[in-house]
């Protein structure tokens, strides 16, 4: 639908963020015929997903797993496109290599008989119990996913229909007692654990809804997008400038405009303002409710949502390239350390930045030798950290904790690291918060305990103000890639249908 002289009359949207739950939410609007206007304050699409070119070096510094391709695929498919004419999925073999403190190693994917056959190796009794947790995350998936993740969460009646749902599916369980149903050896324990922390919570608090990311795994794959998630941004960015979608950057939105009690535009960091019928906010709704919209015009649900919320952890991301490579080291690495459970305590309720860590190790030159010179590789070592609230002086943490993580690689998976290292640099919480706007620098939002899920996570629609719709990780149905594209496919059932002005 490119845009024409008639765009003048279609109702205008402003998308104020462009993650890609902007994304999604910009494309699904145009589709249906507005009038769109899509504003982030980064220099470059993506939202948290940019791109970093350093000395030769190209890094992703947001997503690097793609799950669930086909809700991509019908971004497309609006439009009568194809995906694969935009962009192409490779699939990592393994999915994942889980790296274990006592040296063993699992590879997970990207075949079930691969997977079962890496669990006899380590654990022959668990096979079984492999199986059957996978056909009890099918029983969620059926639900969590198919049915609700796109169905909006306003209504309490609703929310109450649901629970009989929510308790025959254990919801009440966290990910770890639920993976520890159905599987004895701690390592596997931890690798199937692992999910909620891609998405920002603590698998010993996270609602085993989210063990569903197991079945989603399963069957639609984990998928790495050919030149990195920069590069599937490019080709979201391709299809919008087609459609006729507006896109402004580096333009930083300071508050909801309003007339009464209904969005009516924004207002930027200059002062100017641009009016809309409709304003999506793909912005942390921490942020947004806090500091954005006046408290008189919040319902009083969502006042209690901002000055309460559980905000998930912190990140600390080390960004570097090296000299030589390591041909054996697999493109994504869980890298555990010794400690699990009383770490995620230090992390996600003590606040206290310990000795020890656990990394996610991004190696896309396994996959990909553009993103480094010839015979050298590129890295992205992601460890949860306390978000701000935890107080650290990230100026000098910062630097010392990069040491230990170098220390360790070297001394593990990656030998002669200290020696080849090179184009080193890190966000911290800090960054996150003056980047990305997000509150306490919080690496995900909301964290997903149960009772900041569904109905008691921000609601797609405006709480108190008409007209305003929020999308993205702090909003139903949650954060990760998934998630943030679900919550734009909300939107079709809560904003109206554009009426072209006469």
């Amino acid at each position: 639908m490119p845009r024409d002289t008639a765009s003048e009359i279609m109702p205008r949207a402003i998308v104020a963020g462009a993650g890609f739950g902007g994304i999604a939410a910009a494309l699904r609007l145009r589709a249906r015929g507005y009038d769109v206007h899509l504003i982030d304050r980064c220099d470059r699409l993506g939202g948290r997903g940019q791109v970093f070119e350093h000395e030769g070096f190209r890094h992703d510094a947001g997503p690097t797993v793609l799950t669930a391709p086909h809700l991509f695929e019908e971004l497309f498919a609006l439009f009568g496109k194809r995906m694969e004419d935009y962009i192409e999925l490779v699939e990592p073999d393994p999915w994942y290599r889980f790296y274990f403190h006592d040296g063993e190693t699992f590879d997970y994917g990207p075949t079930e008989a691969a997977t079962e056959a890496e669990i006899a190796r380590l654990s022959p009794s668990d096979v079984d119990g492999y199986r059957r947790l996978g056909a009890w995350s099918k029983k969620i998936y059926d639900i969590g996913f198919m049915r609700l993740s796109t169905t909006p969460f306003h209504s309490v009646g609703f929310m109450l229909r649901q629970i009989p749902h929510l308790v025959r599916l254990k919801s009440y369980e966290s990910v770890w007692t639920m993976v520890s149903r159905f599987l004895k050896d701690d390592r596997l324990r931890r690798a199937f654990s692992i999910q909620p922390l891609l998405v920002g919570g603590n698998p010993f608090d996270t609602t085993a809804i989210y063990g569903m990311i197991n079945h989603l795994e399963r069957t639609h794959g984990i998928w790495f997008p050919k030149g990195g998630t920069g590069a599937l941004v490019d080709a979201l960015e391709r299809l919008m400038r087609e459609e006729g979608i507006k896109i402004d950057l580096g333009t930083t939105i300071s508050r909801i405009k309003l007339d009464d009690k209904r969005a009516t535009g924004v207002v930027l960091e200059d002062g100017s303002a641009i009016d809309a019928d409709i304003v999506v906010s793909n912005m942390d709704p921490v942020h947004v409710y806090r500091h954005m919209l006046p408290a008189t015009v919040q319902s009083p649900v969502a006042k209690v949502r901002a000055r309460n919320a559980r905000l998930s952890m912190g990140l600390y991301v080390l960004f570097f390239g090296a000299d030589k490579s390591w041909p054996d080291v697999a493109h994504h690495t869980v890298w555990f350390g010794e400690r699990y459970k009383e770490l995620l305590k230090d992390i996600f309720h003590r606040k206290v930045l310990a000795e020890d860590f656990s990394l996610y190790v991004h190696r896309p030159t396994a996959t990909d030798p553009s993103f480094a010179p010839a015979g050298k590789d590129s890295f992205y070592v992601l460890c949860p950290v306390p978000n701000l609230a935890g107080g650290q002086d990230w100026s000098v943490e910062g630097p010392k904790l990069r040491d230990r993580i170098v220390r360790a690689l070297d001394e593990t998976i990656l030998p002669g690291l200290s020696e080849t290292i090179t184009a080193e640099f890190a966000m911290t919480p800090e960054d996150f918060k003056s980047d990305y706007l997000s509150v306490e620098g919080a690496g995900f939002s909301l964290s997903p305990f149960f009772t900041q899920s569904a109905w008691f996570r921000f609601h797609n629609q405006g709480e108190g103000v008409k007209d305003l719709y929020f999308v993205g990780a702090g909003t139903h149905p949650g954060a990760g890639l998934p998630g943030v594209v679900s919550s734009a496919k909300v939107l079709d059932a809560v904003v109206p249908a554009p009426v072209a002005a006469a």
